[in-house]
């Protein structure tokens, strides 16, 4: 069974298990969220389209992450009229993963939404965790860094050379 729903200005086309990225919805990693603008329904049998939307009908969705998009560049010019503008844009986005399509005004299960799977630490997470560690005070570091430097060698100067005297 897919639905088609609208979120964000757009329409996308759904089924069970299927993840997607949309426009920005509050929710915590974790949180159901339900989609009730459903357009249409189908899959088994004839689809069901709505005008405007499928009375009873809606789809559950768990939280996946709320991240950022990649980063977009806005150039703008005027040729011949030294007139430049550069902006960058980064969107807003949440990942979805739709759980159930529900249909006769029936709510979201909470044993459908299986729970996020407990992400393992990498040797790279466990190295950002060393570097957090507070630093050793600075007065107790100055000694040791004296004691490291090596010994300054004394340097031959030749002497400065005699300038003529001056003539009266």
């Amino acid at each position: 069974m897919y639905a088609v729903i609208r979120t964000g200005g757009k329409q996308y086309r759904v089924a069970p298990e299927d993840i997607i990225e949309i426009e920005k919805v509050t929710g915590e990693q974790g949180e159901i969220i339900q989609f009730d603008q459903v357009l249409m329904l189908g899959g088994e049998g004839a689809a069901q389209i709505g005008a405007p939307t499928v009375d009873g009908a809606s789809v559950a969705g768990q939280v996946v992450e709320q991240k950022r998009a990649d980063k977009i560049t806005v150039f703008k010019k005027k040729r011949r009229k030294n007139y430049r503008r550069k902006k960058g844009h980064r969107q807003h986005l949440t990942a979805v993963r739709i759980t159930e399509i529900l249909t006769g005004g029936k709510k979201p299960s909470k044993a459908a939404a299986k729970p996020a799977p407990a992400k393992k630490e990498s040797k790279a997470d466990a190295k950002k965790a060393d570097d957090k560690k507070p630093a050793a005070k600075k007065a107790d570091a100055k000694p040791a860094a004296k004691a490291k430097e090596p010994a300054k060698k004394t340097s031959a100067k030749k002497p400065a050379a005699k300038k003529p005297a001056a003539k009266k």
